[in-house]
């Protein structure tokens, strides 16, 4: 697990003076990386840091030789189109590219001139991915989320007896994660309504959204082999927002015997910004199982898991309809909760993602599953929050979702906040449902 070091130092303050004004998703303390380019034009994609309003160009830092040793290699490796090579490198290498980088962003620096020549605004950016996702595996780590699906189709049984003993997970489609902005058309696919004889091929009808964070792996491991609990987070590079859109009524049709499928693979949303395990680390917290539950199989357990192996990262979910961007409305939140409701960890997931000797890649992405808390206004999914459908929600100008429809923009934020620590965040994860493509 990570320590904390100077670079979390609460004190710490930077030259960038967006960068202290204590509500800033990107202090000092933060430093997360992405890769972005000067909108419009015809730049190379590179990787950056962000710090305040700003961006920290690797490119020009690389070329201006104020780095050395693994620093000025990690740098480097983050001058590509995509992380995937620092990824590589492993977590030492970006510590030592974010400690490099703290000490260069600090009030005092005496690189200050030279790194003002580094800087690009973030509102002149634009993103793209920041890895090449050669494989995508979505979790289901919410207790309260299987719960509350659950009894909507078991009652009496909601929860299934595998839950509590295994992370449940299922491969994904890499090729549709697109980055925060991305705009998809409604999915098509067969539909069965209650009562027919036969399915239709139609657009769907219960379009939702899932609340949801990315797990970026960094250094991966071969085929054949493990990675133990006690080493599972120095191969996760860091952590950004997902929601992984879900189209309910093909998935009520086609998830068994197999899982979802055409319900799940037309789109996916991330954030552009990856928050790195050491940032994290003020924030991290005990793993608590309830005494009566299951406790975690041995290679799924361990004394550094139980002590801090979680986080507590606040999350919250904003919708915009059609008519409200209309009425210039502001976005209205629909939920808020907190990562530390989590079933299961990120070690726990990258441990038994590869406890059979399965090969996790660098730039791989692993999904939480939908984040749900224990009360109803912490449900991350909107099946969650309308029971179904049943108690649509109505939102401040009047308009009522039981799910989405056709111009509604779904934004997940997130961060982490608490005493003798600076606030860091996520920035934001933003998706637009269109009209479904004429059959």
């Amino acid at each position: 697990m990570t320590a904390l070091n100077e670079t979390h130092a609460p004190t710490l303050k930077s030259f960038v003076v967006s960068a202290n004004d204590g509500i800033t998703d990107f202090p000092i303390q933060n430093l997360p990386f992405a890769v972005f380019r000067r909108a419009g034009s015809d730049e190379p994609f590179r990787g950056g840091v962000a710090i305040g309003d700003q961006i920290v160009d690797l490119a020009r830092l690389h070329r201006a030789r104020l780095l050395s040793d693994v620093a000025a290699a990690a740098c480097e490796a983050a001058t590509a189109t995509t992380l995937n090579a620092l990824m590589a490198h492993g977590n030492a290498a970006s510590t030592a590219l974010r400690l490099a980088l703290s000490r260069l962003l600090r009030v005092g620096s005496a690189h200050q001139a030279e790194m003002l020549s580094c800087f690009v605004a973030q509102s002149d950016a634009e993103y793209a991915l920041p890895a090449h996702i050669g494989d995508y595996t979505d979790f289901y780590t919410s207790i309260h989320h299987a719960t509350n699906i659950g009894r909507q189709f078991r009652p009496d049984n909601p929860l299934l007896p595998n839950y509590k003993w295994v992370p449940i997970g299922y491969h994904g489609r890499a090729s549709s994660i697109a980055i925060s902005g991305q705009s998809f058309p409604r999915p098509v696919g067969q539909l069965m309504p209650p009562g027919a004889e036969a399915p239709t091929l139609a657009p769907c009808k219960r379009m939702d959204f899932e609340l949801e964070m990315g797990i970026f792996v960094g250094s991966g491991n071969a085929l054949g082999t493990r990675i133990g609990i006690d080493d599972a987070q120095s191969h996760v590079f860091g952590l950004c927002l997902l929601n992984d859109w879900s189209a309910r009524d093909i998935q009520g049709w086609e998830y068994q015997p197999l899982g979802p499928f055409l319900s799940k693979n037309f789109a996916s949303t991330i954030s552009p910004w990856i928050v790195t395990l050491e940032a994290l680390a003020p924030y991290r917290q005990r793993f608590t199982r309830a005494s009566d539950d299951p406790q975690p199989l041995p290679y799924l357990d361990s004394a550094a898991l139980r002590s801090e192996g979680a986080f507590d990262i606040q999350l919250e979910v904003l919708i915009e309809t059609a008519l409200m961007r209309e009425q210039r409305s502001a976005p209205h939140r629909i939920c808020l909760t907190s990562y530390r409701h989590a079933y299961w960890t990120v070690s726990q997931l990258v441990t038994h993602h590869t406890v059979n000797g399965c090969n996790l890649q660098p730039g791989d992405l692993l999904g939480t599953g939908t984040l749900s808390g224990p009360t109803a206004s912490e449900a991350g999914a909107l099946i969650e929050l309308t029971q179904g459908g049943k108690l649509p929600i109505t939102l401040p100008n009047g308009e009522s979702r039981a799910f989405l429809a056709d111009g509604d923009s779904i934004t997940l934020r997130a961060h982490c906040e608490k005493s003798g620590a600076a606030r860091i965040g996520f920035g934001t994860c933003t998706g637009t449902v269109l009209p479904a493509l004429p059959l």
